[in-house]
């Protein structure tokens, strides 16, 4: 496992936009990554994934064309982009990690149970 914390998150307005950081302990980085969210009285979902040496990339088709994944392993960094802000997008956001010596296939990474390290949160407010 690896630790994980999150930064970035805070107040947008509608149409805005905001960067999330992942920061993971450890000298290894090559991991499959993710970033799920969570909305008050809702099931965390998966919103984006990156596969390690970036082999790939997944996105919820709620997210698809807004939000964009990406990682600077000199940094230990995982990244998620968010413009076109909107209010569904209000959530706890969530970094994932799989550091298990197999990868995921595509089909698997918005699955929860695919990884074994999760970050603490940080919140996204979007408002009108």
């Amino acid at each position: 496992q690896v630790q994980l914390v999150e930064s970035g998150g805070g107040l947008a307005q509608v149409g805005g936009s905001l960067s999330l950081s992942c920061a993971a302990s450890g000298r290894a980085f090559n991991y499959d990554m993710a970033w799920f969210r969570q909305a008050p009285e809702k099931e965390r979902e998966f919103v984006a994934g990156l596969k390690r040496r970036n082999f790939g990339t997944s996105y919820s088709d709620s997210v698809k064309g807004r939000f964009t994944i990406s990682r600077d392993n000199a940094k230990n960094t995982l990244y998620l982009q968010m413009n076109s802000l909107r209010p569904e997008d209000s959530a706890n956001y969530f970094c994932a990690a799989r550091t298990t010596a197999s990868g995921l296939i595509t089909s698997s990474m918005p699955s929860q149970r695919a990884y074994d390290s999760w970050g603490q949160g940080t919140q996204v407010t979007v408002s009108a």
